[in-house]
């Protein structure tokens, strides 16, 4: 959903968020899986910006003598706003997160996958078989999943923080930043709290609601940062503490010491991200190549080794870096899991956290 910048991705992003790469038909000695009567010459692939290892792109327009347009996008609203505008028609695949798929199905906006022509769909872990916001896969395969969690300054917090405490019972001094994602952010207020990610129940909405406006009031308070603004800030020094997705903060932990990590012990949400085929989507058989080269173990094990999120894909393990796979701020043990809770698309939801967040935003 998200990474911390890489040089290739910067100059890409600052070039108009779209990356170029070159020219197609399918060569001889490509894989035979899954055939195509006519190769397409382009797909056209929606993505999170610096989400992908570049050289899996140019592995696969080799191997596939094609070339990749990539357009980048920084949230799940902004992809689903294009895709409505018209997109829906421009691109190949896009790459949502778990909460807002069934919007995307509900407007009709993806179209069923067809499992015969991605043979690796095998290799999914089982958590990622049938999940809840997808029965049956009929619409996603999952690309990376990872958890929201806490970045902070080890320079303020030199003992470690282990709960969300620490960001909404700031101790005085301290400089934090809420997520800018409505419902990431709302989900570890009601996780503090005690309840689930997902409630409805107007009195705990309200209980978290209330507690993120009164947080807002401390001096303390630096506004809202979405994506990987709020580990930039900690890395700068001008914020102690804020939210981030796990696999930006590993990076940057290995280039600064300074910065930490933690998944609270009240739980937090864990998120998998998905590729996903438009309805309209102009080339879709190669698309279905792309789903089916990104689900190859060597392959997603790449993926998940360049971006340090965590593979769902079971194939892939043997291959991973043994150093992230031992780290549990990428790969969460048992316990923390259970703790772990996805963001849902619940009925109503959408007009209920959306009118509570626009209440903790202007209050």
């Amino acid at each position: 959903m998200k990474l911390i910048k890489r040089v290739a991705y910067t100059a890409a992003a600052m070039a108009g968020c779209i990356l170029m790469f070159s020219a197609c038909g399918k060569s001889e000695d490509a894989a035979a899986e899954p055939t195509v009567s006519s190769a397409p010459k382009e797909l056209n692939l929606y993505i999170w910006s610096e989400y992908l290892d570049p050289e899996i792109v140019t592995s696969f327009e080799k191997e596939y003598n094609c070339k990749v347009v990539i357009s980048l996008y920084e949230s799940n609203e902004e992809m689903l706003g294009k895709l409505q505008a018209g997109g829906v028609s421009q691109y190949d695949l896009v790459v949502p997160s778990d909460f807002i798929i069934q919007s995307l199905i509900n407007l009709n906006l993806l179209q069923p996958l067809d499992h015969s022509k991605i043979p690796n769909m095998s290799n999914l872990k089982d958590t990622f078989v049938n999940p809840g916001f997808d029965p049956g896969n009929k619409y996603t395969a999952a690309y990376q999943w990872g958890t929201v969690g806490i970045v902070y300054s080890k320079a303020k917090f030199p003992e470690g923080i282990s709960s969300w405490k620490s960001i909404f019972e700031a101790p005085e001094g301290t400089k934090f930043m809420f997520f800018d994602s409505e419902r990431e952010m709302i989900g570890a207020a009601l996780r503090y709290r005690g309840y689930s990610v997902n409630s409805l129940d107007k009195t705990e909405l309200m209980d978290a609601a209330e507690m993120m406006i009164a947080d807002k009031k401390k001096a303390g308070f630096m506004g809202f940062e979405g994506n990987v603004g709020g580990l930039n800030k900690v890395q700068a020094g001008t914020v102690d503490i804020a939210m981030a997705y796990n696999g930006d903060v590993i990076q940057a932990m290995a280039e600064d010491p300074n910065v930490g990590f933690v998944n609270p012990g009240e739980g937090t949400v864990v998120w998998v991200d998905s590729l996903c085929i438009p309805r309209e989507a102009p080339n879709a058989e190669l698309a279905y190549h792309f789903i089916n080269y990104i689900l190859d173990a060597k392959v997603g094990a790449q993926l998940s080794n360049f971006n340090q999120f965590a593979s769902p894909n079971k194939a892939s393990m043997p291959y991973i870096t043994p150093e992230d796979l031992a780290n549990p701020a990428i790969y969460p043990d048992a316990d923390t899991e259970k703790r772990l809770e996805y963001v849902l698309e619940v009925p109503n939801g959408s007009a209920v956290f959306g009118e509570l967040w626009k209440t903790i935003k202007t209050r």
